[in-house]
C-alpha cells in the first residue's frame, strides 16, 4: 500500500470485511498519501435504526478535539494575543484551583502538554448555554493538586476546557464560533458539527455500549457528554476527510490547500515540538508536544491523538515526514482490533513505520524492588495501595470514587509484576487484550516513589 491507488483498493476489498469481523457497527476512514485523499466507510450508523454509513457520515472524533483547540490557542499567539509562557491569570483573571501558589504559576504551556499538575478528569454538566464553558470555571476551583506545575505530565480534561475559555475571552466569542470561524472556514470545511444541534444536519452515528442480550451492539442512550467540555471533546464531529484536512494543514506548515495561511509555520513546528517525555503507558506514546501526541519519538516522528466519547472512537495518526495522514472513526465493537487490522498496516506499508502495541506482560518479569512502591496512593477519582503477599508477589486494589464510581467502575484486585524500571504491568487484561502499566515517579526522603501513573497520576497518600 505505498500509492493512493494501493490504499483504495485495500479499502474497496478488505475494509467492509474487517469492520464486520471485529464486531464494530459502524467505521470510517480517509488517508492522506502523495497529496491525495482517499476514504471508505462501512456498517451502519445506529443498529437501531440500520443507516448505512457513507464516507461523508459524521462521527464524534472525542479527544482529537484537543489538537483543534490547541491550534486556536497557537492562533492567538501568532495575533500577538497570547505568550504561552506568562502565567496563565494575566489573560484569565478567574481562573483558581485549590493550590493558590500553582494557580498563580500555571501557564498556558503547561495546560497545551498536560504539565498543569491539577486533577483533570472533571465533566460536570454546566447547561447548554453559550456560558457553559465559562460556569465551568467554576468547578475548577476546588481541583486539588497532585504535583507542582511543569513537574510531570498527567493527562487532564479540565485543562483544554479551561483553554476553550481562555479562546473565548480573547476571542469575545464562544469556543464554537471561534472554531468555525477561525479554523472550518478557512480550511473550506463541509462536514463539521460542533455540536448535535449541527448534527442533526448530516448523517451523523451514534456510540454503541456493547452487546446485548441479542448478541447486537447497543445505541448508547445520549448522543453527546457535557457541553462545557467541548474544548476538551465532548461532541466534536465531523466526516474523516475533513479531520485528514485540517491534519493536511498542519504538514503543509499552517497553510490551507488554497494557500489560506490558517497557522504560522512557527506555530505549526512548536506543537509538534517534545514538551515532555512519558513514562511507560499503556495506550500513550513515547511524549507529549503542545497539544499533538508524540506516539513515537524517533525517525521518523508519528504524532497525533486518539478519542472517545460515549461508544465511539477515534484514530489519528501523522507521519509527517511521509506527507501521511489516516483518521479512523468508528461506532462500537473492537475498535483496537480494527485499528490492529487497518491503520498499523496501512502506517506500515505507505512509510515503513511500525506503531506501538499495547505493551504484555513479559515472559520473564523485570527485577524491580517493590519496596519504594509499596503503599497507599489516591486522587479524587481513585484509591490504590500497592501491596505484597507472603509469596512476594504484587499487587494492587483499586477502589473507585467520585465520577469513576458514578460512572460503574468496579473495584479491583489484580496481580502486577516488573515490566521495567519503575514500571509494573498488570497480569490480567482489563478489557479485550489491554494490559494496565502503573510507572511510579518522584521520590520522598524515604526513598519511596511519591506518585503512581497510569496516564493520570495519584499522589503518595500514606
Amino acid at each position: 500500500m505505498r500509492t493512493p491507488e494501493d490504499i483504495a483498493t485495500f479499502l474497496q476489498t478488505d475494509f467492509a470485511r474487517l469492520v464486520a469481523e471485529r464486531g464494530v457497527p459502524g467505521a470510517v476512514i480517509a488517508v492522506l498519501k502523495d497529496g491525495e485523499i482517499v476514504d471508505a466507510a462501512a456498517g451502519v450508523l445506529s443498529t437501531r435504526t440500520q443507516v448505512e454509513a457513507t464516507p461523508d457520515s459524521v462521527f464524534q472524533i472525542g479527544s482529537v478535539t484537543k489538537v483543534w483547540t490547541t491550534t486556536l490557542v497557537m492562533q492567538l499567539v501568532d495575533d500577538g494575543l497570547l505568550d504561552l509562557d506568562v502565567p496563565l491569570r494575566q489573560y484569565l483573571p478567574v481562573f483558581r484551583i485549590a493550590d493558590e501558589a500553582s494557580a498563580s504559576a500555571i501557564t498556558t504551556r503547561h495546560l497545551l502538554s498536560h504539565m498543569g499538575g491539577f486533577e483533570g478528569d472533571v465533566f460536570t454538566d454546566t447547561g447548554r448555554g453559550d456560558d457553559a464553558i465559562e460556569k465551568y470555571l467554576e468547578h475548577v476551583a476546588d481541583l486539588p493538586q497532585v504535583f507542582a506545575p511543569g513537574e510531570f505530565f498527567s493527562y487532564n480534561n479540565a485543562a483544554f476546557s479551561v483553554l476553550g475559555r481562555l479562546v473565548e475571552v480573547l476571542r469575545g466569542k464562544t469556543w464554537e464560533a471561534a472554531l468555525m470561524e477561525h479554523l472550518v472556514a478557512p480550511l473550506g470545511l463541509t462536514h463539521v458539527a460542533p455540536s448535535a444541534y449541527e448534527a442533526i444536519l448530516f448523517r451523523a452515528a451514534v456510540g454503541h455500549m456493547g452487546p446485548g442480550e441479542d448478541g447486537v451492539e447497543t445505541p448508547a442512550p445520549v448522543w453527546a457528554l457535557a457541553k462545557s467540555n467541548e474544548p476538551a471533546g465532548s461532541m466534536l464531529a465531523m466526516r474523516p476527510r475533513d479531520l485528514v484536512t485540517f491534519a493536511q494543514m498542519h504538514l503543509d506548515g499552517g497553510v490551507a490547500s488554497d494557500g489560506t495561511r490558517v497557522l504560522s509555520e512557527a506555530s505549526v513546528r512548536a506543537m509538534q515540538e517534545k514538551q515532555v517525555s512519558l513514562p511507560r503507558l499503556t495506550g500513550m506514546g513515547d511524549a507529549w508536544g503542545l497539544g499533538w501526541e508524540i506516539l513515537v519519538d524517533g525517525d521518523p516522528t508519528v504524532i497525533g491523538h486518539d478519542g472517545g466519547t460515549i461508544g465511539q472512537s477515534a484514530f489519528l495518526r501523522v507521519i509527517p515526514d511521509a506527507g501521511l495522514v489516516v483518521a479512523m472513526l468508528t461506532n462500537g465493537g473492537d475498535v483496537m482490533g480494527l485499528f490492529d487490522d487497518v491503520v498499523k498496516p496501512i502506517v506500515k506499508d505507505a512509510s515503513g513505520v511500525e506503531l506501538h502495541g499495547f505493551p504484555k506482560p513479559p515472559a520473564e518479569a523485570f527485577p524491580v524492588d517493590a519496596a519504594p512502591l509499596l503503599g497507599f496512593y489516591s486522587n479524587s477519582t481513585f484509591d490504590m495501595t500497592i501491596s505484597v503477599d507472603e509469596d512476594g508477589a504484587v499487587w494492587l486494589d483499586s477502589t473507585p470514587k467520585g465520577i469513576m464510581a458514578e460512572m460503574g467502575q468496579k473495584p479491583e484486585h489484580v496481580q502486577l509484576i516488573g515490566l521495567g524500571p519503575d514500571s509494573l504491568i498488570a497480569l490480567e487484561p482489563t478489557m479485550k487484550e489491554m494490559h494496565v502499566v502503573y510507572s511510579f515517579l518522584g521520590e520522598d526522603d524515604r526513598g519511596r516513589r511519591t506518585h503512581l501513573h497510569y496516564g493520570r497520576a495519584l499522589s503518595r497518600a500514606d
